[in-house]
């Protein structure tokens, strides 16, 4: 991938292109939501394939010449179901969500009419803007209640859930995660959804590549849809994706067909057509997600989560929850002196890259008290536990002993050239 065509047509964007990729390179990723695409599925969305229009479904396109692209994306959902252990007789799924929070409004909107509620967990407990905070547009249109976490134990607390989920009667109850580092007991959210007749909604777009390797419990059994994204864990591109339980007894009750609901909602009533390339590369993210290197990949993730954990506490650095279970961690900066947009933009000048997050007991998510740091990307780069004990050395010299950011950028670069991520870009 040189970008001849592009150096001669626009050298200015090539030179922008360039700086990206070296600063790629040269930066250690802690973004949590963020990895490193394989080179075959950068080549598959770099290809011909983003030229063609399908609106639709396989077998009912609204466009000719789409005989096989059908083929493409009903090899994206085989493998989709075949990754996470689904028969097609009881799951359906749908690849053609742009991403991961088209992805959730599609399955409101299926579900839900303007001021039906809809129950979630908190931005500062963990869950995630489109679990309907007020910032996001779930949380303008629908009627929203809101669950945290017990503040002391900073783990979710199912008798309030209960307690809230009785009173308010929400129509979807969310399960799932942006920040939260402890695992996800499903079966609790799905027996309060159906004391309460809601829809069990299970957002794994975190973790899901923890989930298809066995790693993390599985919604599958306890939700009626689970969705998710294709680019964290999972590792494949920048998506959404929704999977939909035929026999839903909550859909059977009020008379939905679900599968049926949901794929209208994505189209025509929220997306036109499909990007081709990008459920081209979905499909081959689910192959490789069947491959043998790909469970030991999911498991150096959590090995380095938590020797990152470990690590840090060992230096003083205080854990919400006490540690993780897996690809994350937030670090509660509250009692350093150190805000958690002060620590991002110190690490960001040293060529260290992890995002400010909200903490239990912050009231602005602008001015949060948390440092979240999560380890699929530089897994993809062959780091391993030793790595992570440098990582942390370098955060606890930024933070506490105040060193000089360029000073730790040198050792930060040195690191990640002995452990490339691209041979040939």
């Amino acid at each position: 991938m040189k970008f001849d065509h592009l150096r001669k047509s626009d050298y200015q964007l090539f030179c922008l292109i360039q700086k990206e990729i070296k600063r790629q390179k040269e930066t250690i990723d802690l973004i949590a939501s963020e990895n490193f695409a394989p080179m075959e599925i950068l080549e598959v969305m770099g290809s011909p394939l983003t030229n063609k229009y399908s609106e639709g479904y396989p077998g009912k396109r609204y466009y000719p010449g789409n005989i096989y692209y059908d083929e493409i994306e009903r090899l994206a959902q085989e493998r989709a179901l075949k990754a996470f252990g689904l028969k097609e007789k009881e799951w359906a799924v749908n690849v053609q969500p742009y991403s991961g929070s088209p992805a959730n409004f599609a399955v409101y909107n299926a579900l839900l009419k303007p001021n039906d509620v809809l129950m979630g967990m908190n931005l500062t407990g963990g869950g995630h803007l489109t679990h309907g905070h007020k910032a996001s547009i779930t949380g303008k249109i629908y009627q929203s209640i809101q669950y945290s976490l017990d503040p002391k134990t900073e783990r979710i607390d199912f008798k309030k859930v209960e307690k809230l989920a009785k009173k308010h009667k929400p129509k979807i109850i969310v399960s799932g995660l942006t920040s939260y580092s402890r695992t996800i007991d499903f079966k609790k959210f799905s027996i309060i959804a159906k004391k309460v007749g809601a829809f069990h909604m299970a957002d794994i777009a975190h973790f899901a590549g923890l989930v298809a390797s066995n790693l993390h419990p599985s919604p599958f059994p306890y939700a009626d849809i689970v969705t998710s994204t294709v680019h964290k864990t999972l590792r494949g591109p920048r998506a959404g994706i929704i999977f939909v339980k035929r026999n839903s007894a909550a859909a059977k009750k009020q008379k939905i067909d679900l599968a049926e609901a949901i794929d209208r909602s994505v189209f025509p009533q929220l997306q036109g057509g499909p990007h081709n390339n990008i459920i081209a590369a979905i499909a081959l993210t689910f192959k490789l997600a069947k491959g043998k290197d790909f469970k030991n990949y999911q498991r150096q993730i959590i090995k380095n989560s938590q020797a990152l954990a470990k690590e840090l506490k060992n230096r003083g650095f205080r854990l919400v929850a006490g540690g993780t279970d897996n690809h994350l961690m937030v670090i509660d900066l509250r009692k350093t002196g150190i805000s958690g947009m002060e620590a991002e933009k110190i690490l960001e000048k040293a060529g260290i890259v992890a995002n400010r997050n909200v903490v239990c007991g912050d009231i602005s998510p602008f001015k949060p008290s948390g440092l979240r740091l999560g380890t699929p990307a530089v897994t993809t780069r062959g780091m391993k536990e030793v790595q992570m004990k440098q990582i942390a050395d370098f955060i606890f010299r930024l933070l506490f002993k105040k060193e000089k950011p360029n000073i730790i950028k040198r050792e930060a670069a040195a690191l990640c050239r002995k452990f490339p991520i691209y041979q040939n870009i």
